[in-house]
């Protein structure tokens, strides 16, 4: 690990001379390509500079407990060394979860993709709790988002969403949001107040640039039409809802947020794009052996990830057997401490395989 974090060090000290040049400086494309790679492992070198410093503490602390003649400098000396040797440790953590191998996808925007599953009108009114739910914590996190697509039912729920989230490590902090995610609770519309059980389900695409994903012309079909709503009732008085059919995959997505043509053809390029390159990237996971796997999760789509339970105010992650018991303070928005432990979980999977 050590050799490996001398390295990154060295680099990082290269890196700083060559963003220092005036000939790279004057390259905008290699300046910003040399500041991407700064930024990547400023915070490694951070943490193994102040591995280092600790490293000399203890040397130092020890040295005073085995020479010193002084009892109150002796004793003073143990306490500070079991404070180094106790963040010596955690840095020693720290520093092999951010030497593992980086997830490509983990500084994109995403495509999140909400739909209404089993339970009719019930699971669509709960696609819009998880909907609200996401840009609160989108907002909370300072990203930017924008309804590319959205198809609602009559009394307040959706059928579909579809939804741009672009900001700092978008898909590093939402990725294991993909899967089925279960209801319960007693439905409005229920009179005799049974508890039913709904699912939705959450797909989480990284966003896919046109470099990631190169689309001939030729492979695809786009068909205009006029856009409807709730009831199939016409919303637009134009043509402009747009439906691309890429031949190839068979893949066929449909827009009509807008009332532009342009926009709404715009959007669902960027759509497409994106569930190409995910549809890409699931058929070489399935290539990967059973025991490169996480054990928190394949990222199958049908897989039930997460129940949220109303009448007892109970949130599970089945996946890492997490259960909160504040289940409408995390449909507020704050789902970080369900992201911090599945990272967590994942990450000590992952040490344990490159171990």
């Amino acid at each position: 690990m050590f050799h490996k974090l001398d390295e990154v060090e060295k680099k990082f000290h290269e890196l700083n001379r060559r963003l220092s040049d005036p000939k790279v400086i004057s390259d905008l494309t290699l300046f910003r390509e040399y500041s991407k790679q700064h930024a990547e492992i400023t915070e490694i070198v951070s943490k193994y500079q102040e591995y280092e410093k600790i490293s000399k503490d203890i040397e130092e602390a020890r040295e005073i407990i085995g020479q010193s003649k002084d009892e109150e400098l002796r004793e003073m000396a143990k306490m500070e060394l079991e404070e180094a040797q106790s963040r010596e440790e955690t840095l020693t953590q720290e520093l092999r979860i951010l030497l593992l191998p980086k997830d490509p996808n983990d500084e994109k925007n995403i495509i999140l993709e909400i739909r209404a599953g089993t339970g009719g009108e019930e699971a669509a009114l709960f696609a819009g709790d998880l909907f609200r739910m996401y840009m609160k914590y989108a907002e909370i996190q300072g990203w930017k988002t924008e309804i590319l697509d959205s198809h609602a039912t009559g009394v307040g729920g959706f059928k579909e969403l579809v939804v741009g989230i672009r900001g700092q490590k978008v898909y590093s902090k939402l990725k294991y949001e993909s899967g089925v995610h279960r209801v319960q609770r007693v439905p409005v519309t229920e009179a005799s107040g049974r508890i039913h059980t709904s699912a939705v389900t959450v797909a989480v695409l990284p966003e896919a640039e046109e470099i990631d994903m190169v689309i001939d012309p030729n492979d695809i079909r786009i068909d205009i039409y006029r856009s409807s709503g709730p009831g199939g009732q016409s919303v637009n008085t134009t043509d402009s809802a747009v439906r691309i059919n890429h031949l190839p995959s068979g893949l066929v997505v449909s827009i009509q947020d807008e009332k532009s043509q342009h926009k709404n053809k715009a959007k669902a390029m960027r759509v497409l794009r994106s569930r190409l390159f995910d549809k890409l990237q699931q058929e070489q996971q399935s290539e990967i052996s059973e025991a490169r796997r996480s054990q928190i999760g394949s990222g199958d789509r049908s897989e039930k990830i997460r129940t949220y339970n109303f009448p007892q105010n109970r949130i599970t992650d089945h996946r890492i057997g997490l259960t909160l018991y504040k289940l409408e303070y995390v449909l507020a928005g704050n789902i970080q401490q369900i992201i911090d432990p599945l990272i967590t979980s994942f990450q000590s999977e992952e040490l344990k395989r490159v171990a």
